[in-house]
């Protein structure tokens, strides 16, 4: 394997598609929120050479390395910044990191996290049941299976595994505390379930989904995310989101379709109150899914999902006189920058 090539136990999902929907262009700057492998991200240097810039965000502090390595022949044009994307906002107001042609959110596992020495992510390995995607975290999976109560676990279970059989698996569980490991777990899942399920996945499947993403917080800090990545981009920027299920999918199409919608009041008030704008134009109507050779060739990817949506001009990234205008100017490339995000930048600074 030659150097700075990514390891060949990672795959990267819907990678054409994803360079594609984000309308990589060179000198172009870039995002890339869940840095994994690096496999979207050197692609993404690739296309937007000469002159692309990338800041690549990873909790994990072993993908931070792993992507070192994988994206080394651009390394003068790369920031890697081991941090949780929740933190959106504040990494780019830190690294002066705005605005940027592109952001992009590939929600699923890494390889790294599947590996059997990794933190209990998957049931294939026995390893412990942690589930936290850095290592600083304080919640682990551990502590959620052997410590919530039986109907707060059924709840979570259900909540975020879509699990309909949550309230067996969660009286297996208490009843066999201490459960300290994943093949521990997913032994009691199984015998929990019983043949009361004939389906392709593996019994265990949605509880871990469950409790990894009660560990991580995932849901909340997508929606969160989500927002954030929105402010920062500049005209025309693209907002790429690959997503693994069902839960995320519908955070993610939910949110791009109402930025893509002028007034969200509710049908049964005549007038409109909360004046929304629209702030994306949805780059394709209906969701991108793997082509059959990617699913044949890659398994993993045969849940993916892909949305994407472009930033557009509201009334209020337009300069208020002449002198902002001027201001704006001085700062901008042919326009690029939007001035309501450089006057929030303004204000930001100045407060600190």
């Amino acid at each position: 394997m030659g150097a700075g090539m990514p390891s060949s136990s990672h795959v990267p999902v819907m990678l054409e598609e994803a360079v594609q929907a984000l309308a990589v262009q060179p000198g172009g700057r870039y995002i890339d929120c869940t840095l994994g492998g690096g496999g979207h991200a050197r692609a993404i240097l690739e296309h937007s050479a000469p002159g692309g810039q990338l800041l690549g965000i990873d909790a994990d502090p072993r993908a931070i390395e792993a992507a070192r390595t994988v994206l080394q022949d651009y390394r003068q044009s790369v920031l890697l910044v081991n941090d949780n994307f929740v933190n959106l906002q504040a990494i780019c107001l830190k690294y002066d990191f705005f605005p940027v042609h592109g952001i992009l959110f590939d929600l699923g596992l890494s390889s790294l996290q599947l590996e059997p020495e990794a933190r209990g992510f998957s049931f294939q390995y026995d390893a412990p049941l942690d589930m936290r995607f850095s290592p600083e975290q304080k919640l682990t999976a551990a502590d959620i299976v052997n410590e919530y109560p039986e109907e707060e676990l059924s709840r979570l279970i259900r909540k975020y595994g879509e699990e309909i059989l949550c309230r067996q698996i969660a009286r297996r569980i208490v009843q066999a505390r201490p459960v300290q490991t994943t093949k521990q777990l997913a032994d009691i899942i199984e015998k929990a379930v019983g043949g009361r399920r004939n389906a392709k996945i593996h019994p265990a499947t949605r509880t871990f989904q469950a409790l990894r993403i009660a560990v991580n917080g995932e849901l909340e800090n997508l929606e969160s995310a989500l927002k954030q990545a929105v402010g920062l981009l500049g005209f025309e920027g693209r907002l790429v989101v690959i997503s693994y299920h069902s839960l995320e999918d519908r955070i993610v199409k939910q949110y791009l379709q109402q930025e893509a919608r002028g007034c969200v009041c509710p049908p049964n008030i005549p007038a409109c109150v909360c004046g929304h704008k629209a702030q994306l134009r949805l780059v394709n109507r209906h969701v991108i899914i793997p082509s059959p050779e990617e699913t044949q060739r890659n398994p993993r990817s045969r849940s993916a999902k892909l949305r994407a949506a472009e930033r557009i001009a509201i009334t209020e990234d337009c300069p208020d006189s002449e002198d902002e205008l001027d201001f704006f100017a001085s700062l901008s490339s042919n326009g690029w920058r939007r001035p309501s995000l450089l006057r929030k930048i303004r204000v930001a600074f100045a407060t600190a």
